[in-house]
């Protein structure tokens, strides 16, 4: 059997993630102590194309996405839970998947509570073929209405958010990331192994040997091994909260990247249907001058209309191209052929209450969320540097026999470090800043929400009242103004220049309609992506690492 590039391309991702151990994206981190199952709570899917929702719905629609639901999800389809089922068949990786989901909160020691996240929904769509649904360059040679809706496999946004979700590359690196914090969460908090040996004394003089088995352990005090586990488990919590900031940021640049593509295929069918206007007025003006009714003036400022939309054309087409090169790209799927996109741009939005917005954006922002699981980290780890002066004890116990006096003999040994130098001060001071630092942090990334917000909301304003100006007003007017044009100069009441300007007004009317519209959809996906951006920047990692293990065994 011979398979297509694509299919080829997409069963070496699944080998290579079951196999290497880089599981899924969105894999729940737990204890290698038990399996857990997470049933996240079910969503109702909406229509792509519903009704605008009321303005109390759209003030909601960043603490929606906290709750992770997707802003749209495939038309008359309902979200159902997703289900993980975890076990240890593999020894290459942790755990299997029976499902891609999202994260929960990670399983806590027996002696701590837990430390809830928002449950995530992913929404319930299929992803495509994307094999089937490549539809190569060669769709738009003749402009997208050249093809028939049934010749050409349209994508929709809803399809490429479950790509996106499944193959971006900061998702996986994000979920390995996790994993790493919870491995070195599980190394701290293990104790020391036990040592055995054997002591021979007087082995020279016969009869008076000494014979002695021993096992020696130390014991941890002051609770060091509980602390541990809260400082790094606080790290899993923190990396939880990153994961779950890049999935929303990811379908951010999908959905504002999906828009300005979905914005160049509209002006791509616009200009292809404007060329024949501009032709047969290139034309008409030929004629009128082969007739002696018109001039050369009028010929030549028709081909200059028409040689600017034949020009316009073929930059919407690059424009096309590009987009959708990056829109693949942060998909995860940058070898996917260019294609035709379904869905509308808006046609009006309702202005937000944006204080409304921003108390919501900074209740259930994941990456404030993330912040302020530093925040406890770091003070988990002043209360851990604070007990490590608190001296471990070693004990020692051994049995033997005295060979000299033919009985048996029992030895116990208990040693411990006496702080005198090095009460762990340092440790303690730089502890102390380090909170101090976390805090500042949360502070930094409010007043950045607030600035991107404020940046956002009069990029959606300007946008909303040109979106419904020209909807309502100017392209109406445009539009009637171009018929009276064409009326009046057959009937000679007016030349031919005034029908030139009249189509071209309304043509780059009809270009900054679409213009607006794509800001306002972009505007809109930003504060549903609580103001992130950046599906491909570099991940953050601060999962930390095993240094406290010895500083736990290490007494000094």
């Amino acid at each position: 059997m011979q398979l297509s590039r694509h299919t080829f391309r997409w069963m070496l991702v699944l080998t290579a993630v079951g196999s290497a151990g880089c599981l899924p994206a969105r894999q729940m981190i737990v204890d290698d102590t038990a399996q857990r199952e997470w049933h996240p709570t079910p969503q109702t899917a909406e229509p792509a194309d519903s009704a605008k929702p009321s303005n109390a719905a759209q003030q909601n629609a960043p603490a929606k996405l906290a709750a992770g639901s997707s802003s749209r999800a495939t038309t008359g389809e309902s979200s159902k839970p997703v289900h993980l089922a975890l076990n240890k068949s593999d020894a290459r990786t942790p755990f299997k998947l029976a499902a891609y989901g999202s994260p929960a909160a990670v399983a806590p020691a027996a002696n701590q509570s837990a430390v809830n996240l928002p449950a995530v929904n992913l929404p319930a769509v299929q992803g495509p073929n994307v094999a089937d649904a490549s539809i190569g360059s060669a769709a738009l040679a003749g402009g997208p209405s050249s093809a028939t809706p049934a010749q050409i496999s349209a994508m929709s946004l809803e399809q490429f958010e479950s790509i996106a979700l499944s193959n971006n590359p900061t998702l996986r690196g994000m979920a390995a990331t996790t994993q790493k914090a919870a491995g070195y969460r599980t190394q701290v908090s293990l104790r020391a192994n036990p040592s055995v040996g054997y002591q021979g004394m007087q082995l020279a003089d016969e009869g008076t040997d000494q014979h002695v088995a021993f096992v020696e352990q130390e014991i941890v005090t002051g609770g060091k091994l509980a602390l541990n586990r809260r400082v790094l488990n606080e790290a899993v919590q923190a990396q939880l909260h990153e994961l779950e900031t890049q999935r929303v940021r990811v379908l951010s640049d999908v959905r504002s990247k999906y828009y300005e593509a979905l914005a160049a295929q509209q002006r791509i069918e616009l200009i292809h249907g404007f060329q024949s206007v501009a032709d047969k007025g290139f034309e008409l003006a030929e004629l009128r001058k082969a007739a002696l009714e018109g001039s050369q003036i009028d010929v030549l400022q028709a081909k200059v209309q028409k040689n600017e939309i034949d020009l316009a054309y073929q930059q919407a087409q690059i424009a096309f191209q590009a987009a959708w090169k990056e829109l693949a790209a942060l998909s995860g799927v940058p070898d996917l052929s260019p294609g035709h996109l379904s869905g509308q741009l808006p046609q009006s939005e309702e202005l937000l209450d944006w204080q409304s917005v921003s108390a919501s954006i900074l209740s259930s922002s994941p990456e404030l969320q993330a912040a302020q699981a530093r925040v406890r980290q770091a003070r988990a780890l002043l209360d851990r540097h604070g007990v490590q002066a608190i001296p471990n004890l070693t004990m020692q116990l051994g049995a033997g026999v005295d060979n000299g006096t033919d009985s048996g003999m029992i030895n116990v040994q208990l040693g411990a470090p006496i702080p005198v130098f090095n009460q762990n001060q340092g440790n303690i001071a730089a502890a102390r800043a380090e909170y101090c630092r976390a805090l500042m942090d949360v502070e930094r990334i409010e007043n950045s929400i607030a600035a991107r917000l404020a940046a956002v909301s009069q990029s959606y304003q300007s946008a909303a009242i040109a979106v419904t100006r020209y909807s309502q007003e100017i392209l109406p007017n445009a539009d009637e103004s171009m018929g009276l044009a064409e009326i009046a100069y057959k009937a000679g009441e007016t030349n031919f220049t005034q029908v030139l300007i009249a189509r071209r007004t309304y043509f780059d009317t009809t270009l900054q309609f679409i213009a607006a519209q794509t800001q306002l959809a972009q505007a809109r996906a930003r504060v549903d992506g609580f103001v992130l951006t950046g599906g491909l920047d570099p991940m953050n990692d601060q999962s930390g690492d095993d240094s406290l293990r010895g500083l736990t065994f290490g007494q000094q």
